[in-house]
């Protein structure tokens, strides 16, 4: 990101507003209401400022030039409406080392206006970086939809007792289940209700606050939670409240730093997958720390790529979950295959066309060496295939001896659902180089007469769409 969201002490100084008309009274409003001292150079002369005494009281309208006035004590400079005084008022506040905005001028501006939801002592800023004002609004409208009215309410009485409730509990991990099970319990619910005497009694009437925590602290357990492809949107809420309420995840190696970001910042993450041709600790050393964590009362949180049970060894960990007594949960995660048709546009089945999909894994030639090929000769059968880029050829082979033809429609699809997402279309005959032409994994092969109908491939490299390489591919074969 390039401007990063800070809270500005309005309390430390005066801030410096310089414009005319209604941009400069816009933002004078903005200020006033934030319970700012302004001094303000209205360069068309019009003083009226359409504010009311209260915040009149705070506003001291300049006559001096903006640009020779003593800026002495000014913890910031902003421009709306100020035309070339506000580029040459930029020159100036960044040579002093004062943040300046100039209002829809990137260039000359060292901080930006975000969108504001304001609730008292609980303030959200919404950015787009100062691309797209109206984005940032839209986003702060369903954030204000979303946020109870009290939630600030909420803020100032937690800031009241803070300083001796944390006198009082020494361990930061014990002291934030104080503060979640206030929070989420009937004394929060009584502040958010506008019942805060109430809350307040029964805050104080809690004789010892380490006791209090640890009467709310979960036993241990361990949710098994899918990332998905690759696109964090496609977490499902589920996941997201697993992530944010994690007090350790075990991730895979390829679950992208997007989703990963979602983790609650000071949750304990450790990568425990591993990628092809490297070492990892193994699936016992996995299910060992998961459940030693478990036990030691952490609320666990397995983060696998797609979904856990599709290929992704799930089954394995409840075993062992089970085996030791620990509590788990299972949050589903849209599996590659699924992303990827979507991402590409293939539809898995198609009336009259595919009646039936079989999804199967061949991460090395052995692996497909042991695939009954037999069973998956059906043309109407679509086949998906999991990490088989390095075993593409003995997959072509068993395919040709199940006897589907050499000119069955596929498609290699790496990196589903990310930006850098590529597909390659051709006929099974080809599959070894379209392989080659996604320029790595991981990826996905289907296979079956669906792929003619895929959209857009993204990145590939032919111009023709993949249903004209699949009837160019056809018409050669005849």
């Amino acid at each position: 990101m390039r401007f990063l969201p800070v809270f500005l002490d309005l309390k430390a100084g005066p801030v410096v507003l310089i414009g005319a008309g209604e941009l400069l009274r816009a933002k004078l409003r903005v200020l006033a209401a934030a319970g700012a001292r302004i001094r303000v150079h209205a360069i068309d002369g019009n003083h009226d400022l359409g504010l009311g005494a209260d915040d009149a009281a705070r506003i001291d309208i300049a006559a001096a030039d903006p640009l020779t006035a003593d800026l002495s004590g000014v913890i910031a400079v902003v421009c709306a409406g100020a035309g070339d005084v506000g580029v040459a008022m930029s020159v100036r506040a960044k040579a002093l080392g004062l943040p300046v905005n100039v209002m829809d001028d990137l260039e000359h501006s060292s901080f930006i206006f975000p969108a504001i939801v304001d609730r008292g002592d609980v303030v959200v800023a919404v950015g787009t970086g100062g691309t797209s004002p109206v984005v940032a609004r839209r986003v702060r409208e369903k954030i204000e939809a979303l946020l109870p009215a009290r939630i600030g309410e909420l803020a100032e009485f937690i800031g009241g007792f803070r300083k001796s409730i944390n006198e009082r509990i020494a361990e930061f991990p014990l002291r934030r289940r104080f503060w979640e099970r206030v929070i989420d319990g009937p004394i929060g619910a009584s502040v958010l209700a506008g019942r805060k005497g109430e809350a307040d009694a029964a805050l104080k009437a809690i004789a010892d606050p380490s006791a209090f925590a640890r009467a709310g602290k979960p036993e241990g357990a361990v949710a098994l939670v899918g990332a998905g492809p690759g696109d964090p949107d496609l977490l499902t809420i589920k996941a997201l409240r697993a992530l944010q309420d994690a007090d350790i995840v075990f991730h895979d190696e390829l679950v992208s730093p997007e989703i990963l970001d979602r983790i609650r910042r000071d949750t304990t993450r450790v990568a425990v997958g591993r990628r092809v041709g490297k070492p990892g600790i193994g699936q016992d050393a996995i299910n060992k720390r998961m459940i030693e964590a478990a036990q030691s009362g952490q609320r666990v949180v397995r983060l696998k790529g797609g979904d856990p049970f599709v290929f992704g060894r799930g089954g394995e960990e409840v075993e062992a979950l089970r085996a030791a007594g620990v509590a788990y949960s299972i949050i589903p995660g849209i599996t590659a295959g699924l992303g990827g048709a979507a991402d590409f546009e293939v539809p898995l089945t198609y009336r009259h066309e595919a009646t039936r999909i079989t999804f199967l894994t061949a991460h090395k030639a052995r692996d497909a060496e042991v695939v009954d090929w037999s069973t998956l000769n059906d043309s109407r059968m679509t086949v998906v295939v999991y990490m088989g880029m390095t075993a593409a050829p003995a997959i072509r082979a068993g395919l040709f001896a199940a006897g589907r033809s050499p000119e069955t429609p596929v498609g290699v699809f790496a990196r589903v659902t990310r930006p850098d997402a590529q597909g390659a279309i051709g006929t099974l005959r080809d599959l070894p180089e379209l392989v080659r032409r996604t320029h790595g994994g991981p990826a996905i092969l289907i296979i079956g007469d669906v792929v003619r109908h895929a959209g857009s491939l993204r990145r590939e490299t032919s111009e023709k769409t993949p249903k004209q390489i699949i009837s160019d591919l056809l018409d050669a074969a005849e």
